[in-house]
């Protein structure tokens, strides 16, 4: 169970991970019944282009590279939708933003309202009994933990991760929240767990008196307890308290997503090897007198964990039946001194965050299963985050809920054939539409302010950074993507205006 003291708690990490392994495990040594461990690892505004193994150059990710030797690289895999909450429910439900029931980065407070109150905690609850890729794999006998950022309701909504296929939760439950590396405290459980950080604000200017070049400037954006170091705790000790037992650990980190918050030991690894200019808090969030430095060292403290959780398996000998994939919610961004152009983070595509350009939600997507996935592929199978639940449904022998808009990639992943493909693929967000079908990429930049514009026709395969508009060669294919923009389902939470799309 949860402590409520921050000492006892970081002593007890491993008892709250495992407080769901006391019950007599499902299959015994759990191994033996064919389905393996299921690790998916969400990483938080990560650019497609921020990793080695796809193009980073200044970023050092080794046991993410690691990860694409050992198993595949996906090259068109796309996010549910280009900013967070959304993003996390698609991957979760399997359904597309013209379908699921988050669609925007909903603030709510604490008793349901419309959020207005910066003391209240989360978004948008999804409802009662929502299938999820938890609910789903808790029936064939997964123990289940979401370790990270949630964002898709408070703790008493019905969007309570314990409620929503997650036996085990630690972590941020409101995103806000998270834009705090050193929170005041974090929730396992349904139990809100002080951490022994001071109080601050999360988004603020530097003060006009202090020296944006003296260390001792920024002193007041940091603690002692880093909220992703606690996370890797926790994450470690769930897979070794549940190594006898089949697990799916949904490890949602909130890095690298801004603000640029990271210890020093990672910090010095990078200063000095980038031009800097002290980030003073002018584009939100908190200051850092090397952002650059700041970020890339967030990436690779990142990927330092995710070497820890390899390694850990290993010596557990559970690497072996373990499917692990990496991905990114969304493209990267775009303010609180990040530098997504010095990093070329979206290379070779155009937008960033927000935007349902290809830098907006095409992302990385590796995945190792040693026996399964040959070793240092690279597919070009067209899929996108609500593939995710029919995929596990096919590993595992679980029931794919109705309504779902995926389709699973294991003939990728085994190469075995009969892989199927998507007609298209459908996106939404803040009046903008878009649709991939085959290499033709449909977009409508702003439907509410200016619904007659004509949709925007792209060919990907000849132009990637969509700079040139061929709707007027194409009115056949143009056709089809109106057609598909307005077989959208409206949704009651939906602030934009969706009139019908026009050719």
């Amino acid at each position: 169970m949860c402590k409520t003291s921050r000492r006892e708690f970081i002593k007890a990490l491993g008892l709250c991970a495992g407080a769901a392994a006391i019950a007599k495990p499902v299959f015994g040594a759990g191994q033996r019944a064919g389905r393996p461990n299921i690790i998916y690892i969400l990483a938080d505004d990560l650019g497609y282009n921020e990793v080695g193994c796809y193009g980073q150059t200044r970023i050092k990710t080794p046991n993410i590279d690691k990860l694409a030797a050992a198993g595949m690289r996906f090259t068109q895999h796309y996010s549910g939708s280009p900013v967070c909450a959304p993003t996390r429910c698609m991957l979760l439900t399997g359904k597309h933003s013209g379908h699921a029931y988050i669609r925007d980065n909903d603030e709510m407070g604490a008793r349901g309202e419309v959020w207005n109150d910066p003391a209240l905690e989360g978004q948008r609850p999804i409802p009662e009994n929502t299938e999820t890729i938890g609910t789903m794999l808790q029936r064939v006998g997964y123990k289940t933990a979401c370790i990270g950022k949630w964002g898709l309701g408070w703790y008493g909504s019905t969007g309570d991760p314990n409620k929503q296929g997650f036996d085990h939760f630690y972590g941020y439950i409101c995103q806000r929240v998270a834009h705090n590396y050193y929170p005041t405290h974090l929730w396992c459980d349904g139990r809100k767990v002080p951490l022994d950080n001071p109080p601050f604000k999360a988004h603020q200017r530097l003060p006009e008196d202090a020296d944006p070049a003296d260390p001792k400037s920024y002193a007041a954006y940091r603690g002692n307890d880093y909220a992703p170091d606690l996370m890797l705790q926790d994450t470690l000790n769930f897979i070794r308290a549940n190594r006898d037992r089949p697990f799916f650990l949904y490890w949602c980190t909130p890095v690298p997503h801004a603000s640029l918050q990271v210890p020093e030991d990672s910090l010095k690894e990078y200063l000095g090897k980038f031009p800097e200019t002290p980030y003073k808090g002018d584009e939100s969030y908190l200051p850092h007198r090397a952002p650059r430095a700041a970020y890339a060292a967030m990436v690779s403290r990142m990927d330092r964990d995710i070497g820890r959780i390899v390694g850990e398996l290993k010596q557990l000998g559970l690497y072996e039946n373990t499917l692990i994939v990496f991905s990114s919610d969304n493209g990267p961004t775009f303010n609180g001194g990040t530098d997504s152009e010095f990093f070329e983070s979206f290379k070779p595509f155009s937008g960033l965050k927000c935007s349902l350009h290809e830098g907006g939600i095409r992302v990385p997507m590796i995945v190792s299963w040693p026996g399964h996935v040959r070793p240092g592929t690279t597919t070009d199978h067209i899929s996108a985050h609500w593939d995710v639940m029919a995929t596990l449904a096919d590993i595992t022998g679980a029931e794919v809920p109705v309504g779902t808009d995926g389709i699973s990639f294991l003939p990728t992943l085994t190469g075995r054939g009969g892989q199927r493909i998507h007609e298209y693929l459908y996106w939404e967000y803040a009046s903008q539409q878009a649709v991939r079908m085959g290499d033709w990429k449909g977009y409508r930049p702003n439907a509410s302010e200016h619904p007659d514009e004509p949709i925007r026709l792209y060919n990907l395969k000849m132009d990637i950074a969509e700079k040139h508009d061929v709707a007027k060669d194409h009115p056949d294919i143009v056709r089809r993507m109106v057609e598909i923009m307005n077989s959208r389902t409206p949704s009651a939470f939906n602030k934009w205006n969706f009139p019908k799309a026009q050719e």
